[in-house]
């Protein structure tokens, strides 16, 4: 513990209780090293049958996560699968956890890693997998990952135009007090427009995180 510390990856959380002990002894050495209450942050790792089983009350804890993580290599061991290429035996784990933070009302979770560093395809459809679940990100074990992960999660030029111009078409739409929304043709709803919005909100905090870097 000491000042430029980013966070803590903590693996194998199986409840809510062991979650808020490691909670309550990160605020007191950040006490001790006076350092930002609960500026360290915490990033609990759900790779277990009964973590994932205990996934609602260890969200609910009242502790300073913003967001858990997805480890497969531990979760399909422990519950005797075979972690194929395809991923497919991850879609009720992913989902769940996806749901689970969602309704707990933290950040999307972070999927787990990629263990083939020689595989950059597989890696590039597991975290297309992830993205389509809900997820907003990737753990990576090799450097050589990271821009292979950030480029999946990044808005593509494509997505972007789309986003700022539904965004227009809406904003534009509610001036004139208009309820119905059409781009191209197509009608545009809500939904559309929330995901629109959710994109830019992306690229927005992509942008700011480049320029202080």
């Amino acid at each position: 513990m000491s000042a430029g510390v980013d966070g803590i990856i903590l693996p194998k959380v199986e409840s809510a209780a062991a979650l808020a002990t490691v909670d309550w002894l990160l605020a007191q050495l950040e006490r001790e090293h006076r350092l930002p209450p609960r500026g360290i942050d915490l990033i609990p790792i759900i790779e277990t049958a009964r973590g994932l089983a205990g996934i609602e009350p260890i969200l609910a804890a009242e502790t300073r996560v913003k967001r858990v993580a997805f480890g497969a290599g531990d979760f399909t061991l422990d519950v005797n699968m075979q972690w194929s290429r395809s991923e497919a035996e991850l879609a009720y784990a992913r989902a769940r956890i996806v749901t689970a933070s969602r309704a707990a009302g933290i950040q999307a979770p972070l999927d787990t890693v990629w263990v083939d560093l020689q595989d950059e395809a597989g890696l590039d459809a597991s975290a297309r997998a992830a993205l389509a679940y809900g997820y907003q990100g990737k753990m990576c074990i090799h450097p050589n990952q990271i821009g292979v992960v950030n480029r999946v999660f990044t808005p593509s030029d494509v997505e972007i135009a789309f986003a700022e111009r539904v965004a227009a078409a809406f904003e534009k739409a509610e001036a004139e007090g208009v309820a119905s929304i059409q781009l191209d043709g197509k009608f545009i709803d809500y939904p559309i427009v929330y995901r629109a919005q959710r994109v830019l909100r992306t690229v927005a905090a992509i942008r700011e995180r480049d320029r202080h870097q």
